[in-house]
């Protein structure tokens, strides 16, 4: 008799986004046209602000780490699917599945927690400019930020240790282009329905209780009388958390069950909006921008 915590499964074979090669051949061209377009712009943006000693204020502190994130989110899915794209096989070993799905949670856990930090900074910047620099003064900025960090470490490791503990016997396709929970889990040859609801219960509450803080700060921050520029940057700052949390929110506060729309939702959710959160932001702020626009004369043109 094998025992029930055994992994029999070593790789598991990706079916990808979809079987049509004209279909695969489109998404490829975009996905690689807006990799090598978008991608750059979040390390300019990281760059800028480094190196400019005038955007050392918590709001831009917090812009490069998300451009940072982001990026580093960018590589985990989109260069291997690029790579599936031109595969007749695509196969993932059982380790890299593991490691994809625990780098995927622990930034896109972080990303999350760092949305409501800036959302906090919105807030305290209107409400309260007063004590906005005692509030938030750089050791509070670095705690932040390591909170985050280890918030979204925590969240990622309950999920592997989940999946860790789960027997794979086969099957081992996966119905998707990348490792991801409810595509996993539905594999396992027992029955899940209480690490379902655990997994349901830890993704699902953390990213409806972030959205929902990221949300309440945003549009209590821009309330305030006087405050039109701030409402009118809101609704941009808004339609960033809607992009993070509304595919995730769709992804991983229902059963695990498939829909023919869980692939396009992942694809956004994985691909696309990663890279476009720290450019919607820049667009938004002229500091940014002219900073730019400077450090490229002074790098490039020069």
């Amino acid at each position: 008799m094998e025992k029930e915590n055994s992994t029999e499964v070593t790789e598991f074979i990706l079916l990808g986004l979809t079987e049509s090669r004209d279909v695969q051949f489109l998404v490829f061209v975009l996905v690689l046209v807006f990799y090598l377009i978008i991608l750059p712009g979040n390390f300019l943006i990281i760059l800028t602000i480094r190196s400019d000693p005038g955007l050392t204020a918590p709001l831009y502190f917090f812009l490069g780490n998300l451009a940072f994130l982001d990026a580093s989110y960018s590589f985990i899915v989109a260069p291997r699917m690029l790579v599936d794209f031109l595969s007749e096989k695509k196969v993932i070993s059982y380790r890299g599945c593991i490691t994809q799905l625990f780098f995927l949670h622990f930034l896109g856990g972080g990303e999350g927690l760092l949305l409501v930090v800036m959302a906090f900074d919105h807030y305290i910047a209107i409400c309260q400019p007063l004590h906005y620099s005692t509030v938030m003064n750089p050791r509070v900025c670095y705690g932040l930020l390591l909170v985050l960090w280890f918030g979204g470490f925590v969240h990622s490791i309950i999920q592997v240790a989940l999946l860790l503990c789960l027997p794979f016997c086969g099957p081992n396709q996966l119905d998707n282009f990348f490792c991801d929970v409810p595509q996993v889990i539905k594999l396992a040859c027992t029955d899940t329905f209480d690490v379902e609801l655990l997994m349901v219960f830890n993704s699902g509450l953390m990213t409806l209780l972030c959205s929902y803080a990221a949300i309440l700060c945003r549009v209590h921050g821009s309330s305030s009388e006087g405050k039109n520029k701030a409402l009118s940057t809101c609704t941009m700052h808004i339609i960033i958390i809607f992009l993070m949390f509304g595919p995730a929110i769709f992804i991983y506060t229902r059963p695990f069950r498939a829909l023919p729309a869980d692939k396009v939702v992942s694809f956004f959710h994985t691909v696309i909006f990663p890279l476009m959160n720290p450019v919607i932001y820049t667009v938004q702020n002229h500091e940014v921008k002219i900073s730019i626009r400077k450090f490229l004369i002074r790098h490039v043109v020069c």
